[in-house]
């Protein structure tokens, strides 16, 4: 059987699938493969996670299990956040945030430093307080915060072992209104960026970088915060609306500044909407946060190329963390975030013209999209990969998880 990625354009170099049930059936499969990689919700759109030999999906190690005296929750490998999010709320509780995409593997989602958005908000893997992993030949590990290594574990891309579970904090469920203004001028941005992003829990921008134009921000408060009334230039929509200009709304988490649950405003789509697959691509890039405006200024100088290839884009801030490969090791982030259509060749050279335009500031793309960045110039945005390669080297040593793109550019 032929496997793909969510949106299509990546094709497995394997159809060996196994779907065990067990801690002891994924460690059998771990010493009788040369090679394993585990497909979650099949979100990454690189083959961060292929293999030519053996595909694990953990779809089965669905387990829950809340500890309200601790205030964590444990989960399996196989949850999403969208089945997660109601089983906390159902029970008084709720994460710290939410990716844009609730149908996406939470232990995935993690492991390439997958985030939302807020200033004082860590990307996803920050609420990680303990993890459960198989290491390369086969043996069962736990870590915690307490422990050393921990922090280079979290966000592991794949390289360390197969996460069998983790262990999130939680807090007390709240609710968010979600209000979005419409053409926000870069002039006010530029002069305003950090009380913009500062304006409401999570803030996301998204633009078609035309006009010198924000075409829409949206502003997911929480209910104890106050939503602008006039905000920065921009006009309050006076109807939903869709990240991509044109299409339907349906789909999306309601706005119009109505209250909701948090893990019904958080994310942009609804968790009822289960996408099969999506006709795009996606690309995203971290830089230090110092150097947002100077970067989004040079983003528009280059609208003209990005724009014929792009369906949107969005502007996101995420707080700093200790975690050794996040993009937002030490430093708080902005984050670009491309989605494009479906004809990679074209991405790729607009791809080239975008890194070379940001390359004055660093930029890291993230680990689970397109880039077109060379490994050598990749590898060296991080200050702690040699400590993440002698950690590899330590838990998997017969390169069981190694893959084509881990050798390429890790």
């Amino acid at each position: 059987m032929v496997h793909k990625n969510w949106a299509g354009n990546l094709t497995y170099s394997t159809d060996t699938l196994h779907e065990p049930e067990s801690i002891e059936q994924i460690q059998e499969v771990i010493r009788q493969a040369n090679t394993v990689k585990v497909v979650g919700s099949r979100h990454s759109f690189n083959n961060i996670a292929d293999t030519s030999d053996t595909l694990i999906s953990l779809k089965n190690l669905d387990k829950i299990e809340l500890n309200p005296d601790k205030q964590t929750v444990t989960i399996g490998g196989g949850v999403r956040y969208g089945e997660l999010a109601t089983y906390l709320h159902e029970r008084g509780y709720a994460l710290h945030n939410l990716a844009s995409l609730p149908h996406i593997s939470v232990v995935g989602a993690c492991a390439t430093a997958t985030h939302g958005s807020g200033v004082k908000n860590g990307n996803l893997a920050t609420a990680i307080s303990g993890i459960e992993f198989i290491v390369g030949n086969g043996e069962f590990m736990t870590l915690s915060r307490e422990d050393e290594q921990f922090n280079g574990v979290v966000v592991n891309l794949g390289a360390i072992g197969i996460v069998t579970g983790i262990t999130l904090d939680v807090e007390p469920t709240y609710d968010v209104r979600q209000t979005v203004f419409l053409n926000l001028p870069f002039a006010q941005l530029s002069q305003n960026f950090e009380d913009i992003m500062g304006s409401a829990y999570s803030v996301s921008l998204f633009t078609h970088w035309q006009n010198e134009t924000i075409n829409q921000a949206w502003l997911k408060s929480r209910t104890e915060e106050d939503i602008p009334a006039d905000f920065y230039g921009a006009n309050a929509a006076t109807e939903n609306q869709h990240p991509i200009g044109g299409v339907s709304p349906v789909n999306c988490t309601q706005q119009l500044g109505i209250p909701g649950a948090w893990h019904e405003r958080l994310p942009h789509f609804r968790m009822d909407f289960t996408p099969s697959n999506g006709e795009e691509l996606q690309s995203e890039y971290f830089i230090a946060r110092t150097h947002a405006v100077e970067a989004i200024q040079k983003l528009f100088e280059i609208g003209d190329v990005i724009a014929p290839q792009l369906l949107t884009s969005e502007i996101r801030c995420i707080a700093a963390d200790e975690l050794w490969m996040s993009p937002c090791c030490q430093q708080d982030c902005v984050a670009f975030h491309f989605t494009w259509k479906q004809e990679w060749d074209a991405v790729k050279e607009v791809l080239q013209q975008m890194e070379a335009a940001l390359s004055p500031f660093n930029p890291i793309p993230h680990s689970g999209k397109l880039f077109a960045m060379q490994s050598q110039q990749l590898q060296s945005r991080y200050e702690k990969l040699p400590d993440f390669k002698a950690l590899v080297k330590t838990y998997d040593p017969d390169e069981k998880f190694r893959n084509e793109f881990l050798a390429r550019y890790f």
